[in-house]
């Protein structure tokens, strides 16, 4: 009798561990349904705070750029580092920003070549984005060395 009493036990457990594997696959899909669900849900490419932002950055990255650039050779780093150091500095800075604002922005494939002994060549792809909206452009401009 006791024999029989425990292999109930071990079923009733094994169904048991059967249904909370179950609910967790469950609970697992119905989460991932919710996030696809969100990805329909078209882009407003007339958000004011996207579009305000992205002027924003556009009009003071070259000046803001050139500035601390300049700043960081004056410090006595190479041309190319110093420009280097300066746009992950602004980065950080437009990322911060950008959470104190409700929007997100970042600078990404920022490329710095050398034009000549005087000029640097900066490319990068700018995106700012809120709940609602996405912009993204390309920026291009010449640091002065």
């Amino acid at each position: 009798m006791l024999k029989n009493d425990l292999s109930q036990r071990d079923g009733a457990q094994m169904l048991l561990a059967t249904g909370v594997v179950l609910l967790m696959s469950l609970l697992s899909m119905a989460i991932f349904g919710v996030k696809v669900a969100g990805l329909t849900i078209p882009h407003d490419a007339a958000s004011d705070d996207v579009i305000d932002t992205t002027e924003e950055v556009m009009e003071s990255l070259q000046p803001l750029s050139q500035a601390r650039t300049d700043m960081w050779i004056e410090g006595g780093l190479e041309v190319v580092e110093a420009a280097d150091l300066a746009l992950g500095t602004i980065h950080d800075d437009l990322l911060h920003h950008g959470e104190l604002r409700g929007v997100e922005v970042k600078l990404t494939n920022i490329t710095i070549s050398v034009i000549d002994s005087n000029q640097l060549s900066v490319t990068a792809q700018l995106g700012v984005s809120d709940g609602e909206a996405m912009l993204s452009a390309d920026i291009a401009f010449v640091l002065n060395v």
